[in-house]
């Protein structure tokens, strides 16, 4: 299983943690996308700045699509 993690807000005026959660994720900008592998540390950035990020749960085929581009 992989999660699709998209930046819908700003990481300005947020405390640092939650702007490296961002960073970590490999999020640059707004409404940026990664596929990231669903393992504890990648929730643990998503749980520390779920007020700026939507998330959806893909499946692995198209983690692996994504990820060849």
């Amino acid at each position: 299983m992989a999660l699709k993690v998209t930046q819908v807000k700003s990481t300005i005026g947020n405390k640092r943690p939650a702007r490296e959660s961002v960073r970590s994720l490999g999020l640059k900008r707004i409404h940026h996308s990664v596929v990231v592998p669903d393992n504890a540390t990648n929730r643990g950035y998503i749980n520390r700045a779920t007020h700026l990020l939507s998330v959806e749960e893909v499946s692995d085929v198209t983690a692996e699509g994504n990820a060849q581009q």
